[in-house]
């Protein structure tokens, strides 16, 4: 199987390096669609893959193609490659907002797969959504699941609209997390920590608390219990985020995530 990845920024070489690494292809299979020449010859140097700046020259090569650019670039990518796909081969399409409808009738295909990946893919642990349509195969489509699961684990949905909605929970997410992060950080730091032991203290309970969570059966609220005792110090704090309803501005800011994904995609 030969692989191209059409963009060579963050997420492209990713998946590059995790698909060799994985070794479930080849580095002489595994291709890279660069901007410019300067960029794929630099990348060559560095990464095990053949990089190319001429679509004409991998496009028709590839088996699958895996679409990697940032949204606003795809018209113009769609124009570079229209005429060089054929009807035979898979996409799978990581850039967000942008429909499996428009993708097959810019570039006349119809297997086509769309996912949504989130940052910690970056290190093995993220999670990305995936649909498809119909004209998929089974084999195919567990082909594109297995590529997929070398970031880290993978949910099938079968509707293309709950991919927005993976963008508002796991797409976003990490900043989400970072957000609170950052908060307890500067807490820590008014009480007095230097920012080195408040960014350990912080960084190592988020480690550990998730640890904790995905190692059990326990849900978040049987979790906060065993922490919070009556009229302890973690109750203290919960009470103060429920007087200032952080918990209902979190689900508010997935909520607007959520329909920004949709005009987006519009």
């Amino acid at each position: 199987m030969k692989i191209l990845i059409l963009g060579g920024g963050n997420m492209g070489l990713t998946y590059a390096q995790c698909f060799v690494r994985s070794r479930i292809v080849t580095s002489e299979n595994m291709m890279v669609l660069c901007r410019t020449y300067e960029k794929a010859n630099h990348l060559s140097a560095n990464y095990e893959a053949r990089f190319f700046s001429d679509p004409r020259l991998c496009v028709p090569e590839a088996d699958l193609l895996i679409l990697a650019v940032k949204p606003q670039d795809s018209a113009k990518l769609f124009r570079e490659i229209q005429g060089l796909t054929d009807s035979g081969q898979v996409l799978l399409s990581i850039m967000a907002g942008v429909r499996m409808e428009v993708i097959g009738k810019a570039l006349g295909m119809k297997k086509i797969t769309r996912a949504m990946p989130n940052l910690p893919a970056q290190i093995g642990e993220g999670v990305t959504a995936f649909t498809s349509t119909d004209e998929v195969t089974r084999i195919e489509l567990v082909m594109v699941q297995n590529l997929l699961n070398t970031t880290g684990k993978t949910l099938y949905v079968e509707q293309e609209a709950m991919l927005d909605a993976a963008t508002a929970i796991s797409g976003s997410g990490p900043a989400y997390v970072y957000f609170f992060m950052n908060a307890m950080i500067e807490a820590a730091k008014q009480m007095g920590f230097s920012p080195s032991e408040a960014e350990l203290l912080v960084g190592q309970t988020f480690t550990g608390a998730i640890g904790l969570y995905n190692k059990s059966d326990l849900s978040c609220e049987n979790w906060i219990s065993k922490v919070a005792s009556k009229g302890g110090t973690t109750e203290a704090a919960l009470q103060v985020f429920r007087e200032t309803a952080l918990y209902e501005g979190i689900t508010a800011g997935a909520e607007a995530a959520l329909a920004r994904a949709r005009a987006l995609g519009k």
